[in-house]
Order: structure tokens, then sequence, then C-alpha cells
């Protein structure tokens, strides 16, 4: 198991100029079916992902692996501690959303890349999405409400977008304002 820091826009006092780069970066394609290298890449992401209690989901450009691959808990949402059984979250290789409906929702999103703020942002509450799954079969899949957030949160980060991008109102914490008046 091989677990890697998620990379972060700043820290404490200052910006992360490298990890930013590495995070503005739009991730690459795998080709199916997954070579060594490649699967490697998958399961860094998952062990990362699982070592973790603090996210939702993750994306590999978030560990430094500029590759098309998001990682997401698909239930108990709400539980700190949950099972992390592979029935509890899904893995997308390559997704690409091929259907988008309903009317946009606005809601807060946090991001471990962006510590410490929110932004309110508008999204889809159903989207179908097409991709490869952990074991390389192609998978069509159709998410709604806070899943379908969560997917397109995560698929933002392939294309080097961030919350920070989004036009919303951004909340900060108060022990914290000055820090981000600086931008």
């Amino acid at each position: 198991m091989s677990h890697r820091v998620i990379l972060t826009l700043w820290t404490d006092e200052k910006i992360n100029e490298e990890e930013t780069r590495i995070l503005r970066k739009p991730s690459i394609a795998i080709p199916a079916p997954f070579d060594d290298e490649r699967k490697r890449d998958i399961q860094t992401l998952v062990d990362t992902f699982l070592g973790r209690n603090d996210g939702v989901g993750l994306a590999a450009p978030q560990i430094g692996i500029a590759r098309r691959i998001i990682v997401f808990k698909n239930k108990g949402f709400d539980e700190k501690i949950w099972s992390k059984s592979d029935k509890d979250y899904d893995v997308l290789i390559n997704p690409r959303i091929t259907q988008a409906r309903g009317d946009m929702v606005t809601m807060p999103e946090g991001c471990l890349s962006c510590p410490e703020i929110q932004v309110e942002i508008s999204r889809f509450p159903e989207i179908k999405v097409r991709a490869y799954d952990i074991n390389g079969q192609k998978v069509s899949r159709r998410y709604t409400d806070y899943l379908a957030r969560i997917v397109q949160h995560e698929m933002d980060h392939l294309d080097g977008k961030l919350i920070i991008d989004y036009d919303g109102d951004l909340y900060v914490p108060k022990k914290r304002q000055d820090f981000f008046a600086a931008f």
C-alpha cells in the first residue's frame, strides 16, 4: 500500500507554487488495457483515499499523478468511519459526462486541495458518466444529487479546475480572512 500527500494551493501562510502548477495541469487519459504502471497509479490513488477520513472523493492530480482517475464514496457520506469495502466507493478511469439533466443546484463545496474555504457552486443534479472501472471494464453510470456533485467536482480536477475558479460566494473562517484577503 502506498499513500501520497494531498497537494494544496496553500499551507498556513504561503502559496504552494509548485503544487499549484501540478494541480492546474490537465490530466492525460489512460489507454486500456491498463499496463502495470497505470495499475499502480490507480491503486496508489485508491490507497491514499482509503487512508484518509476527511474527504468524500479524490482525483489523481491531487496526489501528483497527472492521469484521469477519480475515486469517491458512493454512500455513507455522513459517517465519520465507513467500512471502506470496495462496494462503498467507485473508481472511474477516463470519465466523461455523456448527459447532464435538471436545473442547476447551488451548494457550498470544500476541497482537500483548497483547505479551509468553501465556495458556492452550481452543478447538475443528474449526470450519466462513461468510464472504465478499476478492472478496465467499460461502464456507464448514472449519478444523482450529492453523488452527481461529487463526480463533477472530482472530474474538474482532471482538467486542472478548482473550486476557487467558480464565481460563487466564498466562505472563509474568520481567523483566516486576512490570509485570503491577499488573493
